[in-house]
């Protein structure tokens, strides 16, 4: 029998705000995939920043342990590029290739991911919207690949800010702000809906690029043998959303639809992962699953053989504009955060520019908030994460648990940070952390990082 094929279509910073996840957002595309799959409601990056979470997904490690640590266009890289996901499904027959974004190499040197075809290498005279000729050319590539099985990775940064903190709307008017509700950490003010209306016109944008190249799977008769593994890296670029470990920045919308079950519009309410993505894989195209993967196959949500495959997730942040180390582990009942480098001020560089950030600057004192050590949030009487519990007695053996499981997998998986800091690649850059900006100037990292930090060495870069 022959594998499938197996279509990975992802965005930029879209967390689960489209309309299978109860937004109000004009998404019809995704909409139907979900009707048509399966739907996580409770899926989580490994990472809410974009090149950590993007390796973690596509090597099925976590970004301490596969050396993405920070942005891939500012000098982080993976530790051995034959673990991810191209090489591995290229070493067991299949045909791969990438159309528009990726972000676990710089795109001077991306022929080390392992695509066999680069399809953004081909003109697009004719059309003067490059994230719609990235869905063309995934659409081409699926009606004139005759050789199967397939991998094709399709991703696009409709959802992602541009420079100076607006979305790429083409030649498309923003929102209409006036009845648009901002996500829940934001407050419902004039600058906020403005904002959001905006992400929503992005996101309808998202919808159909997208729905151009599910409409080739349908026309090329590939629907059948095709797993469509629907993601985003993180959660979207708002203040206290992306680059924090709360909810806000590691949920994201997860569906699969295809080969092994994914189908009929079921809707799986168990904690899954990024990172078991690749053991899915695995075990629909048979393949070893090699020996570094941390997470589990899905299938037993989908088959009705188990309720649940975690009793808790990880995730992490390392570097991202600028450095802010910290830890968590989340149950189903509860989160707990650690940050490892305490600074006076928030880190205002991690932070993408925008008019929800100058809303909550010009009533100032955000910058001024110094952030506690130690987070846990009772998610079923707290889901947005607003009420740190650390120093409630009633919660203290709930917090010692919750610190027991985080050191335990600190432990596990060799953390450097429990040496005191995470290794740097030599030309990673970052902002300052009294930065306000994302966009402010750039420096070494290892002039910034204290403790002096360990190096990865350059000959892992395989």
């Amino acid at each position: 029998m022959t594998p499938p094929n197996i279509l990975y279509i992802h965005s930029h910073d879209t967390g689960r705000y489209v309309s299978p996840y109860g937004y109000a957002l004009d998404t019809p595309h995704l909409q139907q995939l979900a009707e048509e799959g399966v739907l996580f409601r409770q899926a989580f990056c490994a990472a809410p920043t974009c090149s950590p979470s993007r390796a973690a997904l596509l090597t099925g490690s976590s970004p301490h342990v596969n050396g993405m640590v920070g942005l891939a266009h500012r000098g982080s890289c993976l530790l051995d590029y034959s673990q991810h996901l191209a090489h591995v499904l290229a070493a067991n027959g299949y045909r791969t290739a990438l159309s528009g974004t990726q972000h676990e190499a710089s795109w001077d040197n991306c022929g080390v991911l392992g695509y066999h075809d680069l399809l953004d290498d081909i003109p697009m005279s004719d059309c003067d919207d490059p994230q719609l000729a990235i869905a063309q050319r995934a659409s081409n590539y699926l009606a004139q690949h005759n050789e199967q099985p397939f991998f094709l990775s399709c991703g696009f940064i409709a959802t992602h800010r541009m420079h100076g903190g607006g979305f790429q709307h083409h030649d498309v008017i923003a929102g209409d702000s006036r009845y648009c509700r901002p996500p829940a950490p934001l407050p419902d003010t004039p600058a906020t809906r403005r904002d959001f209306a905006d992400f929503s016109v992005a996101a309808t944008r998202l919808d159909k690029y997208m729905g151009i190249v599910f409409d080739a799977l349908e026309a090329n008769g590939l629907v059948d043998n095709t797993l469509v593994i629907c993601t985003t890296d993180h959660g979207i670029a708002f203040p206290f959303m992306k680059c924090n470990l709360t909810d806000h920045g590691t949920g994201v919308m997860l569906i699969l639809r295809g080969p092994g079950g994914y189908t009929g519009g079921t809707v799986v309410d168990a904690m899954v992962s990024h990172l078991d993505i690749v053991p899915t894989i695995c075990e629909l195209t048979a393949i070893a699953p090699p020996r570094w993967l941390e997470g589990v196959a899905l299938t037993p949500l989908v088959d009705g053989s188990a309720a649940t495959i975690h009793e808790e997730l990880f995730s992490e942040v390392n570097y991202h504009a600028a450095a802010e180390p910290m830890r968590a582990v989340r149950t189903a009942r509860y989160k707990y955060i650690r940050r490892f480098h305490v600074e006076d001020t928030s880190i205002l560089a991690n932070c993408d520019d925008g008019f929800s950030k100058d809303e909550l600057l010009s009533n100032g004192s955000w910058r001024e908030r110094r952030q506690p050590a130690d987070y846990l949030f009772d998610l079923l009487y707290d889901p947005n994460e607003a009420a740190n519990l650390v120093d409630d007695p009633f919660y203290a053996t709930q917090l010692t648990d919750m610190q027991q499981r985080l050191s335990g997998w600190m432990q596990r998986t060799h953390d450097p940070l429990l040496s005191g800091s995470v290794p740097i690649w030599p030309e990673l850059t970052m902002n300052r952390t009294d930065d306000t900006t994302p966009e402010g100037p750039q420096y070494p990292a290892a002039s910034l990082i204290t403790p002096t930090p360990l190096i990865y060495e350059s000959d892992k870069l395989t």
